[in-house]
């Protein structure tokens, strides 16, 4: 089969051409009509000589979208994937970032690029990544040698294709000639529902969207549902402390957390684990090698520096303005400026985001580190560190902090409680010294936790905003400082 994402649409059309290849809310398509569409679509993209990239509008259905999608890689040009909620500022200025000259391009290469996808830009404009068609198909194949057969089944992805989790759920589950299962808006119940009828033995999700899952069939009380074979959770991290719950509700699942990048697909995995220490992310994927590196110093399994990777999966190049957190090429290696070091037994440790690393009384913390043990106490889903001025300790932490929303008839612990419980298992100086919680908590449109948002609360809660910021106030969600 060739290198490309979208060839096993027509492979897969002769083999078997009335076989369920997309389905949805609003329906279904069998792999003949899909790849009919295709043609069509990218005749007319050809005989136009439409742009080498084109923005892919949000505007119809998912099923619609992927045929569009991939309809512009058929031929040959690159798809950027829009996101619905991009205000119309931003999506105008991304459509000036892309080429609008007429192309003479009538087939695609392994090499040449098919996709843009774009960062949620939480704290700025979104950030365009280009990949070509060799990266994913390799992304494709490392899944099934290290997974297994497993992966090889028609896979639930139940999030907007604007985040590449999703849309690689999708081209995954064509590649291997099975169904992908889309869902047009997110719904824990829709989801719960489709996956206890064997829809698809296999999940693509983030956390937030498995604790949601967890939080309706705990409500509901639900069966425990045989069905699901593999569960792969990304985009953020998961709370390692509701393994049981997932482990009890899908009792034959094998649960995989893997850690990724936009720029580098996957780097490492591993299988869920509650036990496993906070920061570790797993061992490598059998295609990628790892480097710590300090001032272009390998370092030694240990020690935390710039973690480095190699491997056939990296992104061609960004897409728009570079700034200050694009990632960092040597050669064949890159960093997506994430920090940490390689335990003894060659896992993958996580520290943290170079960018988000605050200076307390003298020392470096790392807000991931605080986040991650929060997210083991039982009370609490998510949480979010910050560090705001302060002229004794240069900053002074504050915990934003998320309840869980499980039934539970215990009052909710306060600062005291919570303070001790953390200093049970943290060196003093990363003790937070303000506490507080927030009800409608914020997320990206990659069901990650919206830290700019959530920081922007902050200074206006504890009055370090500047004035005149009162329109960004109004996006602020409301925050309770704990008693």
């Amino acid at each position: 089969m060739q290198h490309l994402v979208h060839a096993p649409v027509a492979h897969w059309a002769a083999q078997k051409p009335e076989a369920i290849a997309l389905q949805s809310e609003a329906g279904q398509w069998s792999f003949a009509r899909l790849h009919a569409a295709v043609l069509e679509r990218s005749a007319a993209l050809i005989a136009a000589r439409a742009p080498a990239m084109l923005l892919l509008e949000a505007r119809h259905t998912l099923l619609e979208r992927i045929a569009e999608f991939l309809a512009i890689i058929h031929s040959g040009r690159c798809a950027a994937v829009a996101d619905g909620d991009w205000p119309a500022a931003v999506h105008q200025r991304i459509q000036g970032w892309l080429p609008s000259a007429p192309s003479e391009l009538s087939a695609a290469t392994p090499e040449c690029a098919f996709y843009t996808g774009f960062t949620s830009g939480s704290t700025g404009l979104p950030k365009g990544f280009m990949r070509n068609h060799a990266s994913w198909t390799e992304s494709f194949e490392v899944c099934l040698k290290d997974f297994g057969p497993v992966a090889a089944q028609a896979t639930l992805a139940p999030g907007r294709i604007s985040h590449s989790l999703f849309l690689f759920g999708v081209m995954q589950a064509l590649w291997f000639g099975q169904t992908a299962v889309l869902q047009e808006k997110f719904s824990a119940p829709r989801c719960l529902s489709w996956l206890a009828r064997g829809a698809a033995p296999c999940l693509v999700a983030v956390p937030s969207q498995l604790l949601l899952m967890l939080q309706w069939a705990q409500h509901r009380k639900l069966a425990p549902i045989a069905q699901v074979e593999l569960i792969m959770i990304s985009g953020a991290r998961w709370m390692r402390a509701q393994t049981p719950a997932l482990k009890a509700l899908f009792p034959r699942a094998r649960i995989v957390e893997f850690y990724g990048a936009s720029e580098a697909s996957f780097v490492a995995w591993m299988d869920a684990d509650e036990n496993a220490p906070p920061q570790a992310v797993g061992r490598p994927f059998s295609n990628v090698d790892i480097e710590i590196r300090d001032a272009q110093q390998v370092l030694p399994p240990g020690r935390n520096g710039l973690i480095f990777m190699r491997s056939p999966m990296l992104f061609m190049d960004y897409v728009g303005p570079a700034d200050g957190t694009a990632a960092l090429r040597d050669g064949e290696w890159l960093s997506v400026r994430d920090m940490g070091h390689l335990d003894a037994q060659g896992r993958l440790c996580l520290a943290g985001r170079e960018s988000r690393m605050l200076v307390t009384q003298g020392k470096n913390l790392f807000p991931e580190e605080l986040e991650n043990l929060l997210a083991q106490h039982p009370a609490i889903a998510q949480a979010s560190v910050h560090g705001l001025p302060d002229a004794l300790r240069g900053m002074q932490l504050h915990v934003v902090i998320q309840w869980h929303d499980f039934e539970n008839t215990d009052p909710a612990p306060g600062r005291e409680q919570l303070a001790r419980w953390l200093g049970l298992r943290l060196e003093a100086y990363k003790l937070p010294r303000h506490w507080w919680s927030c009800e409608a908590w914020p997320l990206t449109a990659s069901g990650k936790t919206d830290h700019g948002q959530l920081a922007r609360s902050l200074r206006n809660a504890s009055g370090h905003e500047a004035q005149g910021a009162q329109q960004a106030r109004h996006a602020c969600p409301a925050l309770v400082l704990l008693a």
